[in-house]
This record gives structure tokens, C-alpha cells and sequence, in this order.
């Protein structure tokens, strides 16, 4: 009962599998009698019985199966199963096996399908890389990744690095080839791989601009007879041959390749015509390049070959042939589908989308690229043939005009109008040019709304502003989102002061084309003017992040900073002038700024370096020109300083301090003869000029000449005639405020009063603006020592207002005659224009004084001896 179980109980698929079976004991087969009898007869060969079950053939040994390893379960019917095992004896044999099992390798092959009683997979062999076809294939593989290495790098830019990768793949490929000579596979050498190995050598040193060892490396390819179609690169050939300007060569070579490659490609025998006819042009021989180009207009003609062409019969002046190349020119073929096609034309939401999609794709974007440069080439050629082909060139622009017309270019009929009106221009005809931009007020918005743009700019320079804000209102009009007609309506607004308004019409600029660089310009010199130094400031750094390289950009960053900063960050400000003539270093206004910056810090070298450049390049600006003089007055070199001052006197002859101080520079170092001549002509030039007598009467005194008591003279009449005239101006200045004041106060009555009047107030009142203007005419930029010098005239200006007042204390009284006032001393003194003489350096030399002697008051004998 042990070996039989109830149905009802659950069946263990996977019970016994690890019962021990004694049939399967293969240890004591060698002692088993009857298992020997039967290997040694015949017996255990013979085939098993076809009816006998499976794995019980007789005299062999049965091979497990799972059924002896299983506990058989009894049947549904309480029957013990096939093969089951009870009271100790076995269930005879059946008919009856199971379809398609075995356990019999006699009869043939188990059945296995998964491969299970194979077993794992023997290991992979190791691969012996020390074999030679091992190493050739591994040395192969390192040859094509270099040729790879060297493309990619090439393709980055890396042109150095592309060639060292061709050097290294050339030395591979040699070795690979002696290798397989070597290991007797000659016949294997891999030709298509030699054949990259130097092509791509090749075009390195092209690339790198190594054009002798290039064509040296095409030349092994082509003289190679076993390279298939190498006799194309002699078009590389003649490529590196036009580099190096040998026409001829390059002549021979294309010619070569053009007779070594069939007619089959057509494409490529037209491209090296092409490159035929342009070496031709080069060469000035325009009747072989005609020929090239007009077979070329035969065969499959192009636009660039058409404009080529043009430029050739314009050369030799053919002017028939001319207009006949115009017109292939403006027939050639594009090959673009019409823009309808992109227009939606239906409700259908997916061939919308699709329309959608390649509206903007590659394809679409190239038509646009070759349309576009279509045009230019027909817009080029017509402005250059318009003056040759007619008497006028206003008729070959008609000529042009109606040819275009009667071609697939209609539009640009109106773009060949307004340049005919800016040829006019260019020849300075502004009537014949404000003529044909006014035929366009009645075309179409797009071409009305440029050429009223052209006629506001045209009367803005003029200056005729009315009429350049009425055509900027018609030029918004008829397309309110040009932003050039736009900036024209905001400088018309600009020029009346009207700078919000102006900065609204800026604004709008930019929000149709945020890239319009004249707008945003504009709009931060409006801020400038409304002092929203901060805004004006943004719009030139927006600016300057579009035009790295504007000076008028970096010059408006310079000054914004330094005067938004009050004067406390200077280094910006001298960061972005650095800037500034870096881009144009001969920018006098950006030098003189600088210097007066470092000059600012303190820094008097470097200021002097700036100024002097600044000086170089505009030698006229008198701020310039006083700083240097001073600079070298100050570094105690007067007679550097007196061929600045002289070249102010040129440049403002009717200012006599610029001659008192070339005057005064000579007097400085040394040369007095030439500084009283200098006087000399300055008060021959100026007799009044106080200052110059003063010298004089000074020079003259030191110098122990006889003019002394003649100048002396002369400073006293003048000083006598200055002060009369000082008592002239205050008196009428005094009596017509004096008349102001009675006529508020007084009455009708009062006509009988008299006031004297000695000078007119119109007189008066026209000496104040003199002097007024005269004081707005000097430098707001003073150097130091220039200040010393006007502070002391200050000085004296003061001392002679004291004597002036007393000298009027002196005088009579309106009412009395005028009498002489007596004679006075002369007042010699005088102030140096350039200051106070700097004090001498002290040195080891001092003033001699006798000692006194031990022997004063012997008295000396014959011998010379005291006694």
C-alpha cells in the first residue's frame, strides 16, 4: 500500500525524482555474469522488438526514462498504472507506447528539441592575434579609423590635426603593404584603401595651403594606371593651380580632365566649362571665355553662367550682345514650383498641416536661397549694362525695365525704378531723383511705401523738414510696419524737439523689426536728450551687444558712463574709449577724450601719449594744443611748448595771449633778443595791449635799451585811455539806471531834470556781450598750471579796480570841466601769463664769501713776509 495512492489525493508532478533506482547502478556491471554473456554474443546487438515498449528491450540496458524514477499512481479505477511495479515483479511488455518518445538510442536519435542533453557550449576559442592575417586585418582597421579621424577634424576646422591624422594613416597603409608582401599576399594589397589613404593626404595639403606636396600626392594617384577614374583629380589639380595664379597650367589640367570624363556626365563637364570660362576672365582673354560660357547657355544654361557672360560682353563694350545675354539671363529656368502651392486652398485640416510642414522645410528654404540670388545677379546686371547699352543711361534702365517686365521677374520692374532714381543720385541730379520716386505715389503699397521712404530722406537732408514729414505720414500710410519710414517720422519729430514723441515712433521700429539697428540708436540718443541717462544707456549696450565693432556705439558708452557716474567711475568710461580706438585708432575726439580722463586721474604721461596721437591726426583743436603747451611748460621745456602756441596763433590769429605766450616761452628759456622781438610785433599788432608794454618796458629796463622811456610813455596813455573808458561804461550804466529808476518814480512833470550821459547804454550794453562772448570762447578744459596763470591775472585784474576806483575818487564831478589829472608814476608791473618762474633747484654752489684773514693787519716787508 505504500506505493499506491488514492485519486482523491493531489498528484506530485515532481515526487521521486531523487529515489534511488538500482537499475541505473552501472558500478557492478563488470561483476554482472549475465550482462557480460551478453556483450560477448551477438545477443545484445540485435536490434530491439518494434512491439515491445519503449526502454524494455531485451539484453540491453535500459536508459532511465522518468518513468522508472517515479512512483506510478493508480488509475481512476482503482487499476495500478503501465509500468507499475507490484509485489516485487514487473508488468509485462505492450504494444503500446507514447507518440513520439523513446528512451532508446538504438533506434535513433533522442528526442531533444531545446538541445538540452547536449550540454553547455564548449568556451569560445581565443583569438591569436600573433597570426599575420590577424595583425594585417587589425593594422586595416587602425588605417580606415585614421582616414575617419582625419574627415571629422577637417569638418570641425581643425585643418592641423586633419593633416597629422593623413601623415599617420599614410605610414599605416605603407606598413600594411610591405606586411602582406612580406607575408606572401601581394595579390590581397587592398587598392580601393591606398587609393583613400592618398586622396585624403592629398586634400589635407590642400587644405593647409601645402600646395607643392598636394600635387605631388595627386600626381602618384594619377600616374597610378591601376586607380580607376583618377584622371578626375585633375581638377584638383587645376584648383590648386588657380590658388597659385598659374592660369595656364590650371587651363591645361581642366582641359585634361574635361577630355578624360565622358559625355555620360554631362553635369561635371559643364562645371569645369564653367571653370574654364572664369580662369579666362582672369587671364583678360574674354573672347575664349565667351565661347566657354555662350556653349555652356547652350548646353544647360544657368544664371551664374548667364551674369557671367554679361560681364564679359560688357568688357569688350558688344553692346547688342550685351542686351541678347540680358534677355537668356532673364529666361533661364529656375526649376521652383510657384508659391501658390504653400497657400492653404480647402478646409482640410491635414493637407493644411502638411502644407504647414513644408512651408519652412530645407527644400523650401533652398528655392527661397536661389530665387533670391536669381535676382540679385538680373538687379546687378541691369544696373551695370543700363549706362552702356543706350546713349543714357536713364533709357537703358527703361530698356532693362520693360524686359524684366515681359519676364517671370514682374516684380522686380519697381525695384529697377527706385535704382534709377538712386542713380540719380549718385550724379547728384536730386530733381531727376525726387521726379521718379514721385511716379511710385500711385503704384502698389509695398513699392509706394519705399519710395515715399527715399523721398523723406532725400528732403531731410535738405533740410526741407515739412515735406520729409509729409512723406514719412504717406510712407506709413501705405505699409504702417516699415520700420524705415517709421525712424524717418521719429527724426522729423526729433528735429522739432518734440523727443517723447520721437522716442514713441523709435519704439514702434523696433517692435516690427527688433534687429533695426538705426532705431535702437536713435532711441538712446532721445534718451540722452530727455536725460533718462539709465534707459539711453540700455539701448547702446543692447546696441553694442549687435555691432561688436561700432565706434559711435562704444564712443556713446564712453560718455553715457562717465556722466551717468558723475565723474566717479572714469575707468568705464576709459575702458570703452580703449575700445573705441581699437576699432578706429585715428579718432582724434576718442584720443583727446582719453587724455583728458588720464589727465582727470592725475596720470600726466599717459595723458600726454593720448594727446599728442590726438594731435597727430587733427592738429587744430585748440584744447589740445593748450594742454600740450602747458604740459611742456610745466616739465620745464619752453621751448617744445612755443611751437603749440604758434600753431594756435595761426589757427586763432585775433587772440593776443597765444602771442604773449610764445613771447613769454622765449623770455623762459633764455632768448630774450627773440622775446622783444616778439613784443615788438605783438604791440605793432595790438598797440592798446597793456600786457605786451609791460613786457616790453620790463625787457627793455632789464636789457638797458634806450626804447624804455618810449614804451614807458606809450603804458602810461594806454592805462590813461583804459581808465577812461572803464569811467565811461560805469557812468552809463549808472545814468540809465539812474533814468529806469526815475522814470518809475518820477512824474510827467519832471522834464526839466537833465542827466549827464558820457557813452550811450547800446554803446554799453554792446561791450558787455562782447566781453560775454569772449569769455564763452575760452576752454572749459584748463590745465593746472594755465589756471595758476589766469588766477594771478585775477590778482591783478583786482589791485587795477582798486587804483581805478581811486583815480575816479580823483576826478571832477560831471558837472565841472574835465581837467588832466597830474602826473604819476608809471606802473611797470606785470604778470607772466605763464605763471611764476619755478624756483630754482638748490645745489652744492653757494655764494663766496671772504674769510677774514689772520694777516689783515700785518704789514707785509720785501719777502712778502709779515714782520
Amino acid at each position: 500500500m505504500e506505493n499506491v495512492h488514492l485519486a482523491m489525493e493531489e498528484d506530485d508532478l515532481y515526487s521521486g525524482y531523487n529515489d534511488y533506482n538500482p537499475t541505473f547502478d552501472s558500478e557492478e556491471l563488470e561483476n554482472d555474469v549475465d550482462f557480460q554473456q551478453a556483450v560477448r554474443t551477438s545477443h545484445g546487438r540485435r536490434p530491439p522488438m518494434t512491439a515491445k515498449f519503449p526502454g524494455t528491450a531485451i539484453g540491453s540496458r535500459a536508459l532511465g526514462t522518468s518513468f522508472g524514477s517515479r512512483v506510478p499512481l493508480p488509475s481512476s479505477m482503482g487499476r495500478p498504472m503501465t509500468g507499475a511495479v507490484q509485489d516485487g515483479a514487473a508488468r509485462p511488455m505492450t504494444a503500446v507506447r507514447a507518440a513520439g518518445y523513446t528512451s532508446s538510442m538504438v533506434r535513433g536519435p533522442t528526442f531533444d528539441p531545446l538541445g538540452q542533453s547536449k550540454g553547455p557550449a564548449p568556451p569560445l576559442e581565443a583569438k591569436n592575434e600573433d597570426t599575420p592575417e590577424e595583425k594585417i586585418k587589425i593594422l586595416e582597421k587602425k588605417v580606415n579609423d585614421l582616414i575617419e579621424e582625419s574627415c571629422m577634424a577637417q569638418s570641425i576646422g581643425a585643418l592641423q590635426l586633419a593633416l597629422e591624422k593623413g601623415k599617420e594613416a599614410g605610414r599605416k597603409e605603407r606598413a600594411l603593404v610591405r606586411q602582406r608582401e612580406q607575408s606572401g599576399n601581394a595579390e590581397h594589397i587592398s587598392l580601393d584603401l591606398t587609393y583613400s589613404v592618398l586622396l585624403n593626404l592629398a586634400n589635407q595639403y590642400a587644405n593647409n595651403e601645402m600646395y607643392p606636396e598636394a600635387l605631388n600626392s595627386y600626381q602618384v594617384i594619377v600616374k597610378n594606371k591601376m586607380f580607376s577614374n583618377a584622371g578626375r583629380l585633375k581638377v584638383n589639380m587645376a584648383n590648386i593651380y588657380v590658388k597659385q595664379k598659374n592660369y595656364s597650367k590650371a587651363i591645361k589640367f581642366y582641359r585634361m580632365a574635361l577630355d578624360q570624363i565622358s559625355n555620360a556626365h554631362k553635369e561635371m563637364r559643364i562645371k569645369i566649362m564653367q571653370n574654364i570660362g572664369v580662369v579666362f576672365v582672369r587671364m583678360g582673354q574674354y573672347s575664349d571665355a565667351i565661347t566657354s560660357f555662350e556653349h555652356i547657355m547652350i548646353e544647360s544654361p544657368n544664371i551664374r553662367t548667364g551674369f557671367n557672360l554679361i560681364l564679359c560682353y560688357f568688357a569688350i563694350g558688344d553692346r547688342e550682345r550685351m542686351k541678347k545675354a540680358f534677355q537668356k539671363l532673364i529666361s533661364v529656368p529656375l526649376g521652383i514650383d510657384d508659391e501658390d502651392k504653400y497657400i492653404p486652398t480647402n478646409d482640410d485640416t491635414s493637407s493644411n498641416m502638411v502644407i504647414e510642414a513644408i512651408k519652412n522645410d530645407k527644400l523650401h528654404q533652398m528655392e527661397r536661397d536661389l530665387k533670391v540670388l536669381a535676382e540679385k545677379y538680373i538687379m546687378t546686371a541691369a544696373k551695370l549694362i543700363a549706362p552702356a547699352i543706350e546713349t543714357s543711361f536713364a533709357t537703358g534702365f527703361d530698356w532693362c525695365v520693360e524686359m524684366v517686365k515681359s519676364s517671370l521677374y514682374v516684380e522686380l520692374a519697381n525695384d529697377l525704378e527706385i535704382n534709377k532714381a538712386i542713380t540719380y543720385l549718385r550724379q547728384k541730379d536730386f530733381n531727376q531723383a525726387v521726379e521718379t520716386l514721385k511716379t511710385f505715389e500711385k503704384k502698389d503699397s509695398r513699392v509706394k511705401s519705399a519710395a515715399a521712404t527715399n523721398l523723406s530722406f532725400l528732403y531731410f537732408l535738405e533740410k526741407d523738414y515739412d515735406q520729409a514729414d509729409r512723406y514719412a505720414d504717406l510712407a506709413m500710410n501705405a505699409d504702417r510696419y516699415n520700420p524705415a519710414a517709421l525712424i524717418n517720422k521719429g527724426n522729423t519729430v526729433f528735429v522739432k524737439q518734440d523727443h517723447e514723441k520721437a522716442a514713441e515712433f523709435y519704439k514702434e521700429a523696433l517692435r516690427n523689426d527688433s534687429s533695426c539697428t538705426e532705431a535702437l540708436y536713435n532711441l538712446g540718443l532721445t534718451y540722452k536728450r530727455l536725460n533718462r541717462l539709465e534707459e539711453a544707456l540700455d539701448c547702446f549696450l543692447k546696441l553694442h551687444a549687435i555691432l561688436r565693432n561700432s565706434a559711435q556705439v562704444m564712443y556713446q558708452l564712453a560718455n553715457l558712463g562717465y556722466i551717468y557716474e558723475l565723474l566717479e567711475d572714469t575707468q568705464q568710461a576709459i575702458e570703452w574709449l580703449m575700445q573705441v580706438i581699437s576699432v578706429t585708432p585715428t579718432d582724434p575726439q576718442a584720443l583727446a577724450k582719453l587724455g583728458e580722463l588720464y589727465s582727470g586721474e592725475g596720470d600726466k604721461s599717459q595723458a600726454f601719449q593720448y594727446y599728442y596721437e590726438s594731435f597727430r591726426y587733427f592738429p587744430s583743436n585748440i584744447d589740445v594744443i593748450e594742454w600740450l603747451g602747458a604740459y611742456y611748460i610745466e616739465t620745464q621745456f619752453c621751448e617744445k611748448a612755443i611751437q603749440y602756441f604758434e600753431r594756435a596763433t595761426l589757427i586763432q590769429p585775433t587772440q593776443v595771449k597765444w602771442q604773449l605766450m610764445v613771447a613769454s616761452c622765449y623770455r623762459r628759456s633764455g632768448n630774450y633778443q627773440k622775446a622783444l622781438e616778439t613784443y615788438k610785433d605783438i604791440h605793432r599788432k595790438f598797440p592798446e595791449n597793456v600786457e605786451c608794454l609791460r613786457f616790453l618796458v620790463r625787457l627793455c629796463t632789464d636789457m638797458g635799451l634806450k626804447e624804455v622811456q618810449e614804451y614807458a610813455t606809450r603804458l602810461k596813455k594806454v592805462e590813461k585811455m583804459k581808465e577812461i573808458r572803464e569811467q565811461r561804461v560805469k557812468s552809463g550804466r549808472e545814468g540809465s539806471a539812474r533814468g529806469r529808476r526815475e522814470g518809475r518814480e518820477g512824474s510827467a512833470g519832471s522834464a526839466g531834470v537833465s542827466t549827464p550821459v558820457l557813452t550811450s547804454p547800446k554803446k554799453a550794453g554792446t561791450l558787455d556781450m562782447e566781453v560775454k562772448a569772449v569769455s564763452q570762447s575760452e576752454p572749459k578744459q584748463l590745465s593746472p598750471l594755465l589756471d595758476s596763470g589766469r588766477d594771478s591775472g585775477h590778482s591783478s585784474n583786482s589791485t587795477k579796480g582798486e587804483r581805478l576806483s581811486a583815480k575816479m575818487r580823483a576826478l571832477p564831478g560831471s558837472n565841472e570841466p574835465y581837467e588832466a589829472s597830474s602826473p604819476k608814476e608809471i606802473d611797470a608791473s606785470y604778470v607772466d601769463p605763464l605763471g611764476p618762474h619755478m624756483e630754482r633747484p638748490k645745489t652744492g654752489a653757494k655764494k663766496r664769501v671772504e674769510d677774514d684773514d689772520d694777516f689783515a693787519d700785518e704789514e707785509l716787508g720785501d719777502d712778502l713776509l709779515p714782520e
